[in-house]
């Protein structure tokens, strides 16, 4: 049995977090300064933590290692596995033409810009963030704009800024899976605080995307159509975050906004058609579909349908009875030597507690393995060849090959960080922040979505860090991870693998520097306004913090 120990360094606090955090900051330079693959820096930062935890707080080398392999092993199940399947269903949708279908559906609906920018930028870009995640909305949604004709720096920038607040809860919920899965705390209740976080965003950033397109009168002009997408968005990101969980609010609540926005469109339109001022008159409408060429209704809801049957499928794998004969395929793996082989200590605990190490291989149970069974129908409903299915198939797994290693080896890196001791010590000096914490925690994950370009990553390295300080803190840990989520996803637009995506998707390859400007002011601005919500639920609402 291996006790714990969090002051390896001349007995303080402070230099022993000083050097726990070298391998966090390591990974940021290899990310940021180095430019390193992320799959490269994740690895490499894998191996400096283990000399760290080894080396420095006496964490046994063949422990060290088993943890980053447990890690390792739970970042490609079910974590990795969800994300396979969800980008897996989307793709079929793109190569058997029916995203096209969803495109047209959309962008037909309007000719004004701030219209389109809301059904596409916010609400489709959300729908894209539900089902699939990882950079998929805003190269999507980025080179639609574009297409549409959109000043490709705005093309980019608006799909940046509206993509935030449905960031927690992208790719079916993993970034809060994975935070549950990494800290051992409940999906649902994380997701229940997120989801009373960031519909306030939501609220306000079809409203913000206006200003920044048309200024404070340009907003006035399409003010319903602003407000009827954000408090349609809001109202049900809050309703199925509370009460279903955290893999379905993105996809209903950007599907409710769509419809909601679609309805006001057939009684209301702008009283002008706004365009940007540089637009030429002779490209206003690239790519927009005559009338003669927009989908029938059948086509619509007929590429629609696999994103509806993926949703009957999530709730229908939540429902309890469901659960528990799924549950009968599921292997637990007792992790050879850490399962309980490891203890943590006081302050951390009252007293010593082995923590435990099971692997859950859930074959049918994953969420993973419910999305994939919408894939099957989707082959059947888009009248997919097996042959293209297989090959959709092949393709979507070697375009993930090193997004799967890199999330793998930053679980690793997380697991290693909560078994050896060296998260816990980290925690003891934020505790230090006393009563600021609650405000400086979404900072926390703010800082790691800029640096990792996942709020995922960000939520895996620092999760279990926000739950041990709220712990030392005295405060509800719920409050703490899910501020590290809910201010994650304002780091999003400017994080450097964004930001190159959203260049990449407008042609503005070269300008990265201009957009990261754009970008900046907004994400500052929307990370302190999560952190005043955070710390107003910390003392002035705390009776609203779920437990």
């Amino acid at each position: 049995m291996f006790t714990q120990w969090y002051t390896p360094i001349a007995g303080s606090v402070g230099w022993s977090a000083l050097v726990a955090v070298i391998p966090i900051l390591y990974f940021f330079v290899a990310l940021v300064g180095l430019r390193m693959r992320a799959h490269v820096a994740a690895l490499s930062t894998v191996i400096l933590a283990i000399l760290d935890a080894w080396i420095v707080f006496r964490f046994p080398l063949d422990k060290a290692v088993s943890a980053s392999i447990y890690g390792m092993f739970t970042g490609l199940w079910p974590i990795g596995w969800i994300v396979f399947a969800a980008v897996f269903l989307y793709r079929i949708t793109v190569n058997t033409g029916f995203f096209d279908v969803i495109r047209q559906s959309i962008s037909g609906l309007s000719e004004d810009r701030r219209i389109q920018a809301l059904l596409i930028a916010f609400s489709f870009g959300a729908f894209l963030e539900g089902t699939s995640g990882f950079g998929t909305p805003v190269a999507v949604a980025a080179a639609m704009l574009a297409g549409l004709g959109f000043n490709p720096m705005y093309a980019a920038g608006i799909c940046l800024l509206a993509n935030t607040a449905p960031v927690a809860f992208g790719a079916v919920g993993i970034p809060i899976t994975a935070m549950a899965t990494a800290t051992g705390s409940s999906p649902l209740l994380i997701s229940q605080m997120v989801g009373r976080i960031l519909p306030f965003a939501s609220l306000i950033v079809p409203f913000w995307l206006m200003v920044v397109m048309s200024g404070w009168r340009g907003m006035r002009e399409v003010f319903p159509a602003a407000l009827t997408c954000g408090l349609s968005f809001a109202i049900t990101q809050f309703a199925v975050s509370n009460f279903v969980g955290p893999e379905l609010p993105d996809i209903l609540a950007a599907i409710v906004s769509i419809l909601c926005l679609m309805i006001l469109l057939r009684f209301w339109q702008p009283k002008t058609v706004w365009r940007f001022p540089d637009e030429p008159l002779s490209t206003l409408h690239p790519g927009q579909p005559t009338r003669t060429s927009r989908p029938r209704a059948g086509e619509i809801f007929r590429a629609w349908s696999p994103f509806l049957v993926l949703c009957l499928f999530i709730i229908l794998w939540a429902i309890p009875a469901v659960k528990n004969v799924l549950a009968h395929a599921t292997v637990l793996v007792n992790w050879p030597d850490l399962h309980l082989k490891v203890a943590e200590a006081a302050p951390i605990v009252n007293k010593a507690a082995p923590l435990a190490a099971q692997w859950k291989l859930d074959i049918l149970g994953a969420t993973g393995t419910s999305i994939l069974l919408a894939a099957v129908v989707a082959k059947f409903i888009l009248g997919q060849s097996w042959a293209n299915w297989f090959r959709t198939l092949n393709e979507t797994f070697r375009s993930l090959i090193y997004p799967l290693l890199t999330i793998a080896f930053v679980v690793g890196f997380g697991y290693l960080f909560n078994y050896s001791g060296m998260a816990a010590t980290i925690a003891m000096a934020l505790a230090a922040t006393g009563a600021l914490f609650s405000f400086f925690a979404p900072f926390l994950g703010w800082l790691g979505v800029f640096l990792t370009g996942s709020d995922t990553s960000s939520d895996l390295l620092f999760g279990n860090l926000q739950k041990l300080t709220a712990l030392q803190l005295g405060l509800n840990p719920y409050l703490t991870m899910g501020a590290n989520s809910a201010g994650g996803v304002m780091g999003k637009m400017i994080s450097p693998q964004s930001i190159a995506v959203g260049t990449s998707a407008t042609g503005l390859v070269g300008h990265e520097g201009d957009l990261y400007r754009f970008t900046l002011k907004h994400s500052v601005a929307l990370v302190l306004f999560v952190a005043i919500i955070t710390t107003v639920y910390a003392y002035v609402f705390p009776n609203a913090i779920p437990h």
